[in-house]
């Protein structure tokens, strides 16, 4: 028996496998031998049958949410490529540190990696990539406001710089050490709620919705 948490399995098939992944787990194996515990070695433990490389997007490991894994090569192809043309539909709800004024709005702001402080992304407007997103405020409480998120791009650290930076929103991820005040391990309050695609082989069209746990 495995001596660790087995995975929140939402939905699986002979093709694909959708969970929930808690925060603090990685996505992927990182650097390390303390960093091979992730969603992928659990569930190739689960799923001996499953492809060496089944991840076909990420969450940050402090990052809670909806994950779809491929189970074999075609699958992976396919959920790829959706992934590629920007055909699957994610939403995230985060709760941020201040208050932001108003209700909705686009935010797009190209960054790139901070090649001196990896894995810190830094705003470029000559040489960054463009990261959009869709936001709309839900409830303000207690100097934080909660929003709802949906990224039509997917660069690293995407949500969480559009939060911080000044020409986002400017109002860090509660738990973001990286971005914001929190100290490292705290929780990060930014989770992947919903995710819809379309099923790799029957392109059957799929969704999967989850309620955030803070």
């Amino acid at each position: 028996m495995m001596n660790r948490p087995l995975l929140d399995i939402i939905y699986s098939d002979e093709h694909i496998v959708v969970v929930n992944k808690p925060g603090g787990l990685l996505t992927i194996p990182g650097k390390g031998s303390e960093k091979t515990d992730c969603v992928t070695s659990r569930l190739k433990t689960l799923f001996p049958e499953c492809i060496e490389q089944p991840s076909v997007h990420r969450l940050d490991q402090p990052t809670s949410g909806l994950l779809v894994l491929a189970l074999n090569n075609d699958a992976h192809s396919n959920l790829s490529i959706q992934f590629q043309r920007r055909e699957v539909e994610k939403e995230y709800i985060a709760v941020l540190e201040g208050i932001v004024d108003e209700d909705s709005g686009r935010i797009e702001l190209p960054f790139r990696l901070d090649v001196d402080n990896r894995p810190y992304q830094i705003y470029d407007a000559v040489q960054g990539k463009l990261g959009i997103t869709d936001w709309e405020k839900l409830e303000v409480s207690a100097n934080t406001t909660r929003v709802r998120f949906k990224p039509h791009t997917g660069r690293t650290h995407q949500l969480r710089v559009h939060a911080a930076h000044e020409k986002g929103l400017g109002c860090p991820i509660v738990g973001d050490s990286l971005y914001g005040s929190a100290q490292q391990g705290d929780l990060l309050k930014l989770c992947a709620v919903k995710l819809a695609f379309k099923h790799p082989k029957t392109n059957e069209p799929l969704c999967f919705e989850i309620e955030e746990i803070f």
